[in-house]
């Protein structure tokens, strides 16, 4: 069953391994997490907006997670998931979820995947896929008092 509306925000315990830095998550802020693979061409292409909306809402109170969640056993590829970091720009803290823990406590099967929590830490949105982006960027800027 997918996380509920207001439910807290889960643990990010369970990273094989994190680029960037294990995120310092601060209270009173909101927060966006991104679940991508390398082997997901929907994540790719939503990439670049995803960033955008990272830095374009930064200064105003977002702070940003990535995880990235294997879709199949290449995916485990620590190397690959490196080059594609660095290919797409990801400067955000990005957890390596290759034993799906995070996943789990997020119960999310699916990427991309986005979530978007208030300043409490409650889930204020949580979307899938292409179609499901397109309804983030309003969530961040209602979260964040902007809208």
């Amino acid at each position: 069953m997918p996380m509920r509306l207001g439910s807290d925000f889960p643990s990010l315990e369970g990273a094989t391994e994190w680029f960037n830095g294990e995120p310092v998550l601060e209270e009173g802020k909101v927060t966006f997490v991104h679940f991508w693979a390398v082997s997901c061409h929907i994540c790719h292409e939503t990439m670049a907006e995803v960033l955008r909306i990272r830095d374009e809402y930064a200064s105003k109170g977002l702070q940003t997670v990535a995880v990235h969640m294997p879709r199949m056993e290449e995916d485990t590829d620590v190397e690959r998931i490196r080059k594609d970091i660095e290919k797409y720009g990801i400067t955000q803290p990005c957890a390596v979820d290759n034993q799906i823990a995070i996943a789990e406590a997020f119960q999310n099967e699916f990427t991309p995947a986005f979530f978007v929590f208030s300043r409490d830490g409650k889930l204020l949105f949580r979307t899938a896929g292409d179609k499901g982006f397109q309804k983030v960027e309003p969530k961040v800027r209602e979260a964040l008092g902007l809208s």
